[in-house]
């Protein structure tokens, strides 16, 4: 083998090791920082796009209350296959985002009382990063999402949702 292929093995790899995810943790004992509702103002719309083979739908509402609530189905096959609904919620001074899944019957996923909660990391002008879960606006009628799912061997993988803004003639 030769320097040279040896050369972009190493170059291939290291750039591979720091390959960028779009998801973000906080530090062991950091505190979320200090946000208000009105920072995630933008994300409010009708969302449509295509993952886990199938259409995605996710509504937001408008700040009201302190809190954006919203809802999520997976379409596949022309039938749904599951249900999330939720909420970005000002609590405490910054954000947290809290979800519940439900099956196409509405059978819950979570317990009666328990949620799935992501706390926030950070926010910036067009991106908004909780614990395994970030908001990132490409323009006004088009976001992603980027989630942390762990499959049933406890491998976590980071998710890619692209929504274009639906209704009010973007279609």
């Amino acid at each position: 083998m030769n320097l040279t292929l040896i050369n972009l093995i190493i170059l291939v790899w290291s750039i591979s090791l720091v390959a960028q995810t779009h998801t973000l943790q906080l530090k062991e004992n950091q505190n979320p920082p200090k946000a208000a509702i009105e920072d995630a103002k933008w994300i409010e719309g009708h969302w449509r796009g295509a993952a886990f083979g199938g259409i995605t739908e996710e509504i937001w509402s408008p700040p009201l209350g302190e809190s954006m609530m919203f809802v999520f189905k997976l379409i596949v096959e022309d039938s749904v296959r599951f249900y999330e609904s939720g909420a970005i919620i000002e609590q405490d001074e910054t954000l947290i985002l809290r979800l519940k899944h439900f099956d196409r019957d509405f059978k819950g996923w979570e317990g009666k009382n328990e949620t799935v909660d992501f706390r926030l990391v950070k926010v910036e002008k067009d991106n908004i990063y909780f614990e395994g879960f970030t908001f990132e606006r490409i323009n006004n009628d088009e976001i992603n999402l980027y989630v942390d799912i762990k499959d049933e061997n406890g491998n976590i993988s980071e998710t890619k949702f692209n929504y274009k803004r639906f209704g009010n003639g973007c279609r």
